[in-house]
């Protein structure tokens, strides 16, 4: 046989065994733990995966969200990065940027795709093009103490802002808090959008520069501190996380906190007895409330992509994504889960599906993460008492226009 015929023959086989290893391959997941529920539901689902695809194997790693970014920053530079990689959606755009997502449409058809709830599979898109999948979803809303709130003269729960701080100074009267502000950790300059957006603002303009810094920002952070300063908010503001404020609302000694939907389910098994309601985020001369989607993403460097497109396809099976969904409280993303009686009927997620067509999402833009942490840090700076409004807005807007779109 002749000498390139070998080098064929061999190439062949070499092409052969990679092949083979792609369809009967190991791939890692990393996922964030949303509950207690997370990590039993992957480890099942897993194991589940394995029995129907023999020689697969689905190693599943769980950690926390607050050490999920750090992590997955140390594996890309060891170049050791996960196969599947679940994050929250706004930090898609830094990734893609560094050129480290594999396209959606590089691994997944039409068929799969339009499983998808639209509005959440459109968070995952850049420039037309889609990167992530989104694997949880929720609309943010305000939780109302129904006695607290009753009390106060507002049984339905406030509807504007001015009805917060008049509801918050009748709490205040009976000892318990107002109106919950978070300060601390991820999310934080979300719940200063909240008033922002409901003010007129925008977080970012159309050329992508900060815009949270306009009239309706400065308006919008000097509202918080204000209710801080009149001790309507929980004390200590920059130092309490989501977290935080979940705790003191269910032990019925905050009247409102404005929260996502897996709050329902913490509520029903911390604190079945409490009466609580759920209503809009205060309008502020607009309806709005926030979108949130976290997504699941491939990595360019996976070496068994048609592995890791195979367990997508299992993990977003109807009977799979009920499990998640109603084991973690959140909103449906396929149409299957949307249109089951277990959602379709349900009273409280009803509520919530309901303020979908006012949402804002976060902007999915490179550098976004570094912008939001200048936010954050005018914030807590703002709550602290140590810098006033325009003048930490004005500086984390200057820090901002620095980050945005920057590789």
């Amino acid at each position: 046989m002749k000498k390139t015929n070998l080098i064929q023959l061999a190439g062949a086989i070499v092409f052969g065994l990679l092949a083979l290893n792609v369809q009967a391959g190991n791939i890692r997941i990393s996922m964030s733990s949303y509950s207690d529920n997370t990590r039993p539901w992957l480890e099942a689902l897993a194991r589940e995966y394995e029995k129907s695809n023999p020689g697969d194997t689905v190693k599943v790693e769980v950690g926390s969200w607050e050490n999920t970014q750090q992590k997955l920053q140390a594996e890309i530079v060891s170049n050791n990065p996960p196969d599947l990689a679940h994050v929250t959606t706004r930090w898609v755009a830094d990734f893609v940027s560094d050129d480290l997502v594999e396209p959606v449409d590089n691994y997944a058809n039409a068929a799969f795709k339009s499983r998808f709830i639209p509005a959440f599979l459109e968070a995952g898109k850049i420039n037309g093009k889609l990167y992530a999948l989104p694997i949880a979803a929720s609309v943010r809303a305000m939780f109302y103490n129904k006695e607290l709130l009753g009390k106060a003269g507002f049984p339905d729960g406030p509807k504007t802002w001015d009805d917060v701080i008049a509801a918050a100074k009748k709490i205040k009267t009976g000892g318990a808090y107002g109106y919950g502000i978070q300060g601390k950790d991820l999310d934080t300059d979300t719940y200063f959008y909240y008033a922002l957006w409901s003010m007129g603002g925008e977080v970012l303009d159309a050329n992508n520069k900060a815009a949270f810094n306009s009239p309706a920002g400065v308006k919008a952070a000097t509202l918080y501190k204000s209710m801080i300063d009149q001790g309507l908010s929980e004390p200590g503001v920059a130092g309490n996380t989501r977290y935080d404020l979940h705790n003191l609302f269910k032990q019925g000694r905050l009247g409102m906190v404005i929260s996502l939907p897996p709050l329902v389910k913490e509520i029903a098994k911390d604190a079945p007895q409490l009466k609580y309601g759920i209503t809009g985020v205060p309008n502020g001369g607009k309806d709005i409330t926030f979108g949130v989607t976290d997504s699941i993403m491939v990595f360019k460097a996976s070496k068994n992509k048609e592995t890791a497109q195979k367990f997508l396809n299992f993990m977003f099976s109807k009977s799979a994504r009920l499990k998640f969904d109603q084991g973690e409280g959140f909103m449906p993303v396929t149409h299957e889960v949307a249109n089951d009686p277990v959602f379709k009927d349900d009273p409280v997620l009803s509520r919530f599906v309901a303020l979908l067509p006012n949402a804002r999402f976060a902007p999915l833009v490179s550098g976004w993460e570094d912008s939001a942490q200048a936010v954050t840090n005018a914030l807590q700076a703002i709550y602290q008492g140590k810098a006033e409004p325009k003048a930490a807005l004005d500086k984390a807007a200057a820090e901002a226009n620095t980050k945005l779109n920057k590789k």
